[in-house]
């Protein structure tokens, strides 16, 4: 049990990512408080959480009933976080809490990006489900299952804690160079947008 739980960890720790999440969730979240941001870490965590359960439990049947494969996933996934990057790249995220700041004297509105993209598709993305329901497939019995279940919840708690503190280690840095690192993650979140949607294609067509 404890080679599955090692195993489970390891695997689920690089799909999900949480150092690499992190930096990119600082830079959606950048006008926010430290009380919103981690709100919205804390929310992010739970809902994707939440998904990867049902998926973990209930996946290969729901998709099965729905006729969805998974490359579906991965390519909606991809132009999903593509448009992200593309707000980042360009700062268009920037420009829109400026108007809205403009328009509401009192606090301006912060974006919500707990749900997307944060839950869905970065931290319950197509890799990660795909992963957990693969994990899942492969453990035997109660124990098994919990064993899983444990390094899932173990994954999250740690995504949870590297969210959080992604805010204040940004700020250190500064707006200018703050901006410099959004903008590189943008281009490096747009690749990744890009390696979703290649793999789905070449994984439904064969290539």
């Amino acid at each position: 049990m404890t080679e599955l739980f090692l195993s489970a960890f390891i695997t689920l720790f690089v799909v999900i990512d949480p150092p690499g999440c992190a930096p990119i969730y600082a830079g959606l979240t950048k006008g926010a408080s430290t009380a919103q941001r981690r709100n919205m870490a804390i929310r992010a965590t739970v809902i994707a959480g939440a998904i990867l359960l049902v998926f973990a439990l209930f996946g290969e049947a729901l998709l099965g009933a729905l006729h969805i494969e998974l490359d579906s996933f991965r390519i909606a996934g991809g132009l999903m976080l593509f448009l992200i990057a593309l707000d980042m790249v360009f700062e268009k995220r920037t420009q829109r809490r400026e108007e809205r700041a403009e328009k509401v004297a009192a606090t301006p509105e912060v974006e919500d990006v707990a749900v997307f993209p944060m839950a869905m598709p970065m931290l319950a993305g197509p890799g990660a489900i795909a992963s957990v329901m693969l994990l899942m497939s492969k453990s035997q019995g109660t124990e098994g299952t919990l064993v899983v279940l444990a390094a899932l919840l173990a994954v999250l708690l740690l995504t949870m804690a590297a969210l959080i503190a992604a805010g204040p280690l940004m700020k250190l840095f500064g707006d200018r160079v703050e901006a410099v690192i959004t903008r590189l993650l943008g281009v490096l979140l747009a690749a990744l947008a890009a390696q979703y949607i290649i793999d789905g294609l070449k994984s439904t067509f064969g290539i």
